[in-house]
């Protein structure tokens, strides 16, 4: 009888532990300083790292050699606070999902919008998530695929500045947002849904 008891218990410690174990997933949007702040602002996020996904190349730079790779964020989340289709649900209002050539000013492959989905599961979450916005724009064509994650590489050593680049360069980050017409091309596609 104490073996079950003590099995018991250690399964249901063993569930708990697993169930708060936060979430994490990718997504691209263009320029990663934007999508982390725009991410971090979301309750129930608890972190945001810059980095680069999708390619093949180890180690990508931002200076140096990236190429195959996107931007994009590594977005850690509690889904008791928020679930991956609201993640989705954000994240939609915060690209041009028309764009296939990058995302507002910037241009080329490295901004290019994409959701990286770990599973099953999530891949059908954002498909359905993907179909309700062809759905909203009939006459336009959604452009962003959904992939599956590889290896997620964050901005480190000498290039970290652009992790938090938007809190510790506030006055260069809102300058390029601005300069870049991110939110007034938001504001035109999604109108009063836009976040920013």
């Amino acid at each position: 009888m104490k073996y079950q008891q003590i099995l018991f218990l250690l399964i249901l410690a063993l569930f708990f532990a697993t169930s708060a174990l936060a979430d994490k997933t990718i997504l691209a949007g263009g320029c990663f300083w934007c999508m982390e702040s725009d991410f971090e602002k979301l309750e129930g996020v608890s972190e945001v790292i810059s980095g680069f996904t999708g390619g093949t190349l180890k180690d990508p730079t931002y200076n140096g050699n990236h190429e195959g790779h996107y931007e994009a964020v590594e977005i850690t989340y509690d889904r008791s606070q928020v679930s991956y289709n609201q993640l989705l649900d954000h994240y939609w209002v915060n690209i041009d999902p028309f764009d296939d050539r990058g995302q507002f000013c910037d241009k080329g492959h490295s901004y290019l919008a994409a959701i990286f989905v770990a599973n099953e599961e999530e891949r059908k979450i954002a498909e359905d998530s993907k179909k309700q916005v062809v759905a909203m724009f009939p006459d336009q064509t959604v452009v962003t695929p959904i992939l599956a994650a590889s290896t997620f590489y964050p901005i480190k050593g000498s290039e970290s500045y652009h992790q938090d680049f938007y809190k510790n360069n506030s006055f260069r980050y809102k300058t390029y947002r601005w300069g870049c017409g991110r939110d007034q091309r938001l504001k035109e596609i999604w109108g009063d849904k836009a976040t920013h």
